[in-house]
């Protein structure tokens, strides 16, 4: 097994242990031995950043390559492992180590996430790979597609997946605690970057840590200005999700994962505005809007009936519950979760952490529904890694992970339509006014052709061509 190709092969296979392959425990193989399962390969894009915190967490597999356009942020990593191998561009990386990778990490901005995943899985590789999974629902939809055809192991980034409180709050809304559930809340304090900002016009230099084209990637060319990086990228729709793409596969996952819910039929949104003057409002087309409210609409699943979800952000927040104490908290600092259902509902945290019925008073004599869903041992980064070794499963395998982050992204939609800019676009620019646009569309969704089938303008953002790079 020391040969490349003889140790890919094997873990290529080992997914196949749940079908009868077993990994020899090292005591068999004789003391000092290390079974050729014990180690995995792995490849960052993207080691600064969120990325240190991936490489930190799966050091105990073998660290063989690391990329980042930008040397400054990754420093710490090439500090901490100065004999990895070190590259700027995955693609290089790619062509001269991919005999000696078994898994990539993708720790990048949103838009750079599909292109580096999907070569990844090209190659045969297991990949891990940061939320949400791709910066518009044709990447995502990519990425399903060859998920299913390489036959890799895959997990997103949403680490809630894996926490113990995630299936519990599962359980309780399958086990009918609170009945049907009709309605479902989710906030953030998201976003906590600037945005409803005006796009950059001065000519900025480059830092000269930074490769620019390769950071911009796949995204329309456009000046450098630290406006934008790092973690800034998140507010500008070229680069970024919004708020909704940074926090949602953490907090609607747990709504999401215990209402069995798909894809939405329709999505609607409402967001705040950013003014120049009196009745100017500003034009900033380019950047995410400071807060906004989407409501997702989906049908009958089996038993469970049609229901509704709402996200909020920018401070943005539901009424409070007339069953919850004056002076209990409502959610957690960062967001929570609020569902309502025929008998009662339930308060939980960002990753349905410290759920409780309301009123609280009711837990006093509540017994929870037995343990139903798997429950997972370890990070959510080697949780990733031990399947990639035969040893269970990824808990956010992009089977899940695919219809979770097109849900959000359709979010996404609704908010890009809701601009009057974009409604009226083809008009001439004397017709660009609030009081000539036909407000806010419901954006109607067949996911089977993708496509919205009520409005045409919105099929431009599902999609995009890629810049060359």
């Amino acid at each position: 097994m020391k040969s490349g190709s003889s140790r890919r092969k094997f873990v290529q296979t080992s997914a196949l242990a749940a079908a009868g392959f077993m990994v020899i425990p090292r005591h068999v193989l004789g003391r000092g031995f290390k079974s050729p399962s014990d180690k995995l390969n792995i490849a960052f894009v993207g080691c600064g950043g969120r990325g240190g915190d991936h490489v930190n967490t799966l050091k105990g597999e073998n660290l063989v390559a690391f990329c980042d356009v930008d040397d400054k942020r990754a420093a710490e990593a090439y500090e901490a492992f100065p004999n990895v191998a070190r590259f700027k561009d995955y693609r290089k990386m790619f062509d001269a180590m991919s005999n000696q990778i078994d898994a990539v990490v993708v720790a990048t901005p949103d838009h750079m996430h599909a292109l580096p995943a999907l070569a990844a899985m090209q190659l045969g590789k297991h990949v891990y790979v940061e939320k949400p999974l791709t910066h518009n629902i044709g990447e995502a939809r990519q990425l399903l597609e060859a998920s299913r055809k390489y036959k890799v192991v895959t997990q997103m980034g949403n680490q809630g997946a894996s926490m113990d409180c995630n299936a519990q709050l599962a359980e309780w809304v399958q086990g009918g605690v609170i009945g049907d559930v009709h309605t479902a809340h989710v906030w953030t304090n998201r976003p906590v970057w600037p945005q409803g900002v005006p796009t950059p016009v001065a000519k900025k230099d480059v830092p000269n840590t930074l490769d620019w084209n390769l950071w911009l990637g796949p995204a329309p060319y456009r000046a450098y200005d630290p406006a934008y990086l790092p973690f800034k990228w998140r507010g500008w729709w070229d680069f970024g999700t919004g708020a909704l793409g940074d926090m949602g596969c953490h907090l609607l996952d747990p709504a999401y994962r215990a209402l069995k819910l798909t894809s939405p039929l329709s999505a609607e949104a409402s967001c705040t505005t950013s003014w120049v003057s009196d009745f100017v409002e500003a034009n900033y087309a380019d950047s995410c809007p400071p807060g906004s409210i989407v409501k997702l609409e989906f049908g009958p699943r089996k038993k469970m009936p049609a229901c509704t979800l709402m996200w909020y952000d920018g401070g943005l927040r539901p009424m409070r519950p007339a069953e919850l104490g004056s002076d209990e908290q409502f959610g957690s600092w960062d967001g929570g979760i609020l569902l309502e259902g025929t008998k009662g509902k339930i308060l939980a945290g960002i990753y349905g952490d410290k759920a409780t019925l309301l009123p609280t008073s009711k837990m006093e004599n509540f017994k929870a529904p037995k343990p139903s869903l798997p429950r997972y041992t370890g990070e959510h980064q080697t949780i990733w890694a031990e399947a990639c070794k035969g040893n269970g499963n990824s808990s956010s395998p992009f089977e899940y992970a695919v219809p979770l982050t097109e849900t959000l992204l359709m979010g996404n939609l609704a908010v890009r339509c809701y601009d009057y800019k974009v409604l009226q676009e083809g008009k001439t620019p004397q017709s660009w006014a609030p009081w000539n646009h036909p407000g806010r569309v419901r954006l109607d969704w067949d996911s089977a052709n993708m496509r919205v089938t009520n409005y045409e303008g919105a099929n431009r953002f599902i999609s995009r061509e890629s810049r060359a790079f």
